[in-house]
């Protein structure tokens, strides 16, 4: 059924004073459309099923500091658009990654040493991530890991635009300093291979 504004702004304060039952509500109202529009993009029945669960709980997650400027609907509708097109992107990667490895197998034997340094780089990256200040950490990580847009994250965090580009250059100073070691072993294992 159709939401009135009316009933759809009632729906979003019970949700976001932490309401359960208003949140399966709006769950049980957009989940299918949702679910549809996210297949017309990515053309996959499980990854767009994924995608709006995704979405549904980072909505509930970020209740809190949510910033919904038209309606509920739209904000979910651009939430799995975004979503999907990032699962668009990530795959047509992974495809390119794929044809390139084809073409490459020589380049790949030492596939072992680089998962090795990626789990070390990945490792030394989260501690470094948990000595940042709070804002610039989680400015980061929703930018780098969660491919939001700067827009994006300020409309999620309530901030401006210009205070993402503030933390985030932070983070990413700190972490330059904090990773500086580690930038050796990465130059060190390039040059072995060539």
């Amino acid at each position: 059924m159709p939401a009135s504004s009316s009933y759809e702004k009632l729906l979003l304060d019970k949700i976001l004073a932490g309401d359960t039952t208003s949140f399966s509500i709006v769950f049980s109202q957009y989940y299918k459309d949702l679910v549809i529009f996210s297949f017309g993009l990515t053309k996959d029945r499980d990854a767009s099923e994924e995608i709006v669960q995704d979405v549904f709980v980072r909505f509930w997650e970020n209740r809190a500091s949510l910033v919904v400027e038209k309606s509920l609907k739209s904000y979910l509708l651009k939430s799995v658009q975004n979503r999907s097109l990032n699962w668009l992107h990530h795959r047509r990667i992974q495809s390119h990654y794929a044809a390139w490895a084809m073409d490459h197998p020589a380049l790949l034997e030492n596939a072992t040493e680089q998962y090795v340094l990626h789990s070390e780089l990945e490792s030394s990256l989260h501690k470094a991530l948990e000595k940042l200040p709070a804002e610039a950490a989680e400015a980061f990580r929703l930018h780098r890991m969660e491919n939001m847009t700067y827009p994006e994250i300020a409309l999620n965090l309530g901030v401006s635009v210009r205070t993402v580009e503030v933390r985030i250059s932070r983070a990413l100073s700190l972490l330059r300093e904090a990773l500086r070691d580690f930038l050796g072993l990465i130059f060190l294992f390039i040059a072995q291979r060539f």
